[in-house]
């Protein structure tokens, strides 16, 4: 039996080291309880070119026994040509399992999550790559207009449909129940990338700050985005988040004023949200190309602000004990704001 066990552990080790079978495996922590609903925030604008949008997720640390906050964040691609797809937590019979995020050139299944700005389910709407430039779709997502120039206009990929919008943040019953499509299982195969190190740098600096934990701050992160690795950080309404303390008790005491109600009209997810800043410029060089119709939102200066719950769903039939208990279906309360 030692033995068997011991083969087994050599082969993952080696599955998980080699580059070309990255694609085919996926490997993350199972948890018994179900994710938070996804925070509502605001994008921070791209602070250079050719930098793309990770969206924030939630996280597990086995030694806090809690989920923790990953905020999103602009990062620079470990090459030109490469796309994010994003992480996501999938129920698989009683467990809650994260599906690690890659690089590659193709967007894969990410559990049909709608994580907002671009990222509204399936593929990705928040630019695209033209040789070794990305341009940025500026109907979905936020940029600098001083030092980032290569944009378009898009708006054919956002839908006005706010009886889909939702803010579960895994895949199965109670949840998102998407299934992968055809070319998004061609992407899932292909040849990826996994995180960069300034990637995983940034979760781990997230799992050190206490008040980046649901049991502190009740599934209200006080920072939920970031402009760049190690950079600014934003609150959900956008404004700079305050320090949190230097504290480490298993995040029991972590100081709840870093922790702050959105009071501008934004929204990371909701898809009724159309138009641009007057930053942006249609680009004359170049026509707009159409998209997917999908929830997709736009920079932080004109969303609205959704009120939502901490908790989502969990299957009827395997109701998780814990702190994070919701009825199946159950879509979390929004109020907006004009």
């Amino acid at each position: 039996m030692k033995k068997t066990l011991k083969y087994f552990a050599v082969a993952i080790a080696i599955l998980v080291s080699s580059p070309k079978l990255f694609a085919q495996i996926s490997i993350g922590v199972s948890v018994h309880i179900n994710p938070p609903a996804l925070p509502v925030y605001s994008q921070p604008a791209c602070p250079a070119d050719g930098y793309l949008w990770v969206p924030g997720y939630w996280a597990w640390s086995d030694t806090n026994n809690d989920y923790y906050w990953v905020p999103g964040v602009w990062v620079s691609p470990p090459q030109p040509g490469y796309l994010w797809t994003p992480g996501y937590w999938g129920y698989d019979g009683n467990v809650y399992v994260f599906h690690q995020g890659y690089w590659g050139r193709h967007i894969g299944f990410y559990g049909g999550v709608n994580y907002g700005y671009g990222y509204g389910g399936s593929g990705f709407h928040g630019g695209r790559w033209e040789g070794s430039t990305f341009r940025y779709n500026t109907a979905v997502v936020n940029v600098n207009n001083t030092v980032v120039h290569n944009t378009y206009i898009d708006r054919t990929v956002i839908v006005n449909n706010t009886t889909v919008n939702n803010h579960n943040s895994f895949n199965g019953p109670g949840g998102v129940t998407a299934k992968p499509r055809p070319e998004e299982v061609k992407a899932m195969n292909e040849p990826h990338v996994q995180a960069t190190s300034e990637q995983q740098s940034h979760e781990k600096v997230a799992r050190s700050n206490p008040s980046q934990f649901a049991k502190a701050n009740n599934g209200k992160p006080a920072t939920t985005a970031m402009n760049k690795v190690n950079g600014h950080k934003f609150n959900s309404a956008g404004h700079n988040a305050k320090a949190s303390p230097a504290i480490d008790a298993n995040n029991k005491t972590a100081d709840k004023s870093t922790t702050k109600k959105p009071t501008d009209d934004n929204a990371n997810i909701n898809a009724d949200n159309s138009k641009t800043t007057k930053q942006e410029r249609p680009d004359k060089k170049h026509s707009e190309q159409p998209g997917e119709d999908l929830n997709a939102a736009k920079p932080a200066d004109h969303a609205k602000t959704n009120k939502q719950s901490a908790h989502n769903g969990t299957p009827a039939a395997h109701k998780p004990s814990g702190h994070h208990k919701a009825k199946p279906g159950e879509k979390p309360e929004e109020k907006h704001r004009g």
